[in-house]
């Protein structure tokens, strides 16, 4: 069948191969070279609480008369985000929950963060997975059967406990050969725990936005020429991650791996 097919479009085996080779590569070729675009032109740096700070005023003006396009806009910039692996992504889910309020937030983060990891893991697999997976050796193989067979459990681990980094997240399940019904399904309700506690954090930075923007426009007017060099805009996100939020997405993460104890010692009794 193969060989006909070929003779009725004309292409000789090799050239067949050539082609199946440049639609398997092709999608990772242009999400690479968009990455690299991103990061050449500084993109991502535009991605912080200095950018929402010193505009919200007008981002929120633009929101309550637009607010269907500017949430479009949100998510489908958050898709290029998580798509291209770009930092920034815990700035613009606390910057959501700042400007659309936590619940509107954490739905539409959630939505748009599948879909780009989805497309991250889509050409992951189409690319190299499989291939890399063929090539590599036994271990490799014994560590994709024992992933797959509980891949659900894994996948939500992975997602609930922020010890991983979210881009390794949604590459590695296209190398261990995680279905795309399950890998989708894991993302999705894996960061909802996440997303909903960034989002509402957010939500109450209000006043912390408009007393640095306070604090920021008044240092410029005092240091006109030289503002640049004096004055910096801060916020530290960094407070909000506290221990005990991070001990609360690790226990979500264990109690997502009880059913694979409970199948693992249900074998053993067996």
């Amino acid at each position: 069948m193969n060989d006909q097919r070929d003779n009725l479009t004309g292409l000789r085996p090799g050239q067949v191969a050539r082609h199946g080779a440049i639609r398997r590569w092709a999608p990772l070729g242009v999400l690479a070279a968009l990455m690299a675009l991103a990061f050449a032109m500084g993109w991502h740096e535009h991605l912080s609480f200095k950018t929402i700070g010193t505009n919200y005023e007008a981002l929120t003006g633009f929101i309550e008369e637009n607010l269907i396009v500017a949430l479009l806009c949100y998510m489908a910039l958050y898709v290029v985000v998580v798509a291209l692996s770009l930092p920034g992504g815990l700035v613009m889910t606390l910057s959501g929950g700042l400007l659309f309020g936590w619940f509107t937030t954490a739905v539409a983060t959630v939505i748009a963060a599948t879909i780009g990891a989805t497309i991250v893991f889509l050409v992951a697999k189409s690319s190299f997975g499989e291939d890399l997976a063929a090539k590599a050796g036994p271990w490799l193989g014994k560590l994709r059967a024992g992933f797959q067979e509980n891949a659900l459990s894994y996948l939500l681990f992975l997602r609930l406990v922020p010890a991983f980094p979210f881009f390794v997240v949604n590459l590695a399940p296209a190398l261990l050969g995680v279905p795309l019904k399950t890998y989708v399904i894991g993302t999705f309700f894996g960061i909802i725990p996440g997303t909903t506690a960034f989002s509402v954090l957010g939500a109450g930075l209000g006043s912390a936005v408009e007393s640095q923007n306070a604090i920021y426009n008044a240092c410029l007017a005092e240091h006109a020429s030289n503002a640049g060099q004096v004055c910096t805009y801060s916020i530290d996100t960094k407070a909000l991650i506290t221990p005990e939020l991070l001990a609360a997405f690790v226990l979500l993460g264990v109690v997502a791996l009880i059913p694979v104890a409970l199948k693992t010692w249900s074998k053993r009794d067996g």
